[in-house]
Formats: structure tokens, C-alpha cells, sequence
């Protein structure tokens, strides 16, 4: 696990996954296999966070239903049970709130950890923020492109980018690494930063994650996204290649 392994020698660490999706949403496993994934390669937190739209996004259907959030939290809170019992693994539930647009210098997405209450986005990515963080989540800035580069996905987003000084102090952290993709500018301005694989495949397992310097607990790891305590940002690797996993 190179340089997680040695991080992990300290054991006020956890080796933490932020942001991962599954069929709730748009990853390619259900809860229980997502689980298994994370804990059989050693994973401290696994914060699930699949995808909530505005109701007008033509991609809403790919995200968790208003009227179904409760049942999507509580399928959460039952793996946790078992994640904690089989693996140790502490899974926390969340959503990632989801405002697409055709002019990337209009989209957003934010990692919303620790939210057991669906939060509408039809006033706007603004409100939800607000909401979320009043429903007690730790909110991140999720893959926030910065100007325009000839490597920059399909379906970018760059309000945070764009809006800084609006949007900034809405949220808590910003992902500086978004799998094996860097966000340079959030390094230049000093942004308080995290890794995050955004697992929607197997072969999201591998990549840059962030350890806590935390308890295994919710709030604890809530309270730490939510402080000004410093992160330590380490590249992870499965013990198995994705081929194998995905067998």
C-alpha cells in the first residue's frame, strides 16, 4: 500500500474513503458488495454518498428519489452494522448533491458526509449547502475543476472554481485529489483539502485517499471534516489488481 502503509504505522489514523457511489446511484455495486470491497482491502471509513439531483435534471433519474431517501439511509445503517462487526469498518451515509449544467462554469457537485436527511436542490446548490451543513454534515467541494485545460473531463465543474469567494465558505474541504485526477488550484489558493476516490467502478478502488486523525466514530470523523485539523493525503492501492477483484 506504499506510502498508506506507513502512514498507517500511527493507529490515530484512519485510512478513510469519502466519496463513493453505488446502484443507488450510478456506481456498479449495491451496498452489501461496496462493503465487502472496502473491507476486505483494509479500509478504516467508507462514506457512501450517492447522488441526489434537482428535480429538472435530466440525469435525476440516476440519483435517490426524495421519497426514497429514508429507505436508501437505512439500508446504509444496516450494512453498517455488519461492516463494523466483519471488517471493523466504520460506514457512515451521505449524499452527493448534484447541480449539472451544460456551462461547467454553472456545475457543482458537493460531498455532503454524514446526512441522514434528504435535502431538496430545487432553490439551488446554495441552499442545499446551507441545509445540509444545518442537518449536520461535513460538506467537500467535489472534483472542483479550476480553467479550462485540454485534459479536462466531459461534464466539468468549475462554479466552485468561478465562485470562490460566494461559495468557499459554504463548505468544509475541497478535494484536491478526485481518484488520480489533481486540482492544482486548490493547492495555490490553500484550500483545506482531502483525496477521495469517487468509486464508481472496481477499478476506483485504487487511488488517492485521505487519512483522519480521528476516532472510528461518525461525528468524530464528521467533527474532523468539519475542523481545521490536518489531513494527510496518501496514494492506496488494492492488494489484488481489479481484474481479480472484479472476478
Amino acid at each position: 500500500m506504499g506510502e498508506v502503509g506507513r502512514m498507517r504505522n500511527r493507529p490515530d489514523l484512519l485510512l478513510a474513503e469519502l466519496h463513493a457511489h453505488s446502484t443507488w446511484s450510478d456506481g456498479c455495486l449495491p451496498i452489501p458488495a461496496l462493503v465487502d470491497l472496502y473491507g476486505s482491502h483494509g479500509v478504516d471509513v467508507l462514506c457512501i454518498t450517492d447522488h441526489v439531483h434537482p428535480p429538472d435534471d435530466p440525469w435525476a433519474r440516476l440519483g435517490v428519489p426524495a421519497d426514497r431517501f429514508g429507505e436508501y439511509v437505512a439500508e446504509i445503517e444496516g450494512e453498517a452494522e455488519r461492516a463494523r462487526e466483519q471488517y471493523g469498518l466504520l460506514v457512515v451515509p451521505g449524499s452527493e448533491l448534484t447541480v449539472n449544467h451544460a456551462d461547467p462554469d454553472l456545475a457543482a457537485h458537493a460531498v455532503a458526509v454524514g446526512l441522514r436527511s434528504y435535502v431538496s436542490l430545487v432553490e439551488g446548490l446554495e441552499r442545499g449547502l446551507v441545509a445540509a451543513r444545518d442537518a449536520g454534515a461535513a460538506l467537500v467541494a467535489a472534483h472542483p475543476s479550476g480553467a479550462t485545460t485540454p485534459e479536462e473531463p466531459v461534464g466539468a465543474t468549475r462554479r466552485f472554481w468561478r465562485e470562490l469567494e460566494a461559495l468557499g465558505g459554504l463548505v468544509d474541504r475541497f478535494e484536491l485529489i478526485n481518484g488520480h485526477r489533481a486540482y492544482g488550484w486548490v493547492a495555490e489558493a490553500q484550500l483545506p483539502a482531502v483525496a477521495a476516490g469517487d468509486f464508481h467502478r472496481i477499478e476506483h478502488l485504487s487511488g488517492w485517499k485521505t487519512l483522519l486523525p480521528c476516532a472510528s466514530d461518525e461525528q468524530a470523523v464528521v467533527d474532523c471534516l468539519r475542523s481545521e485539523a490536518r489531513l494527510h493525503l496518501a496514494p492506496f492501492s488494492p492488494r489484488a489488481a481489479p481484474a481479480r477483484l472484479a472476478a
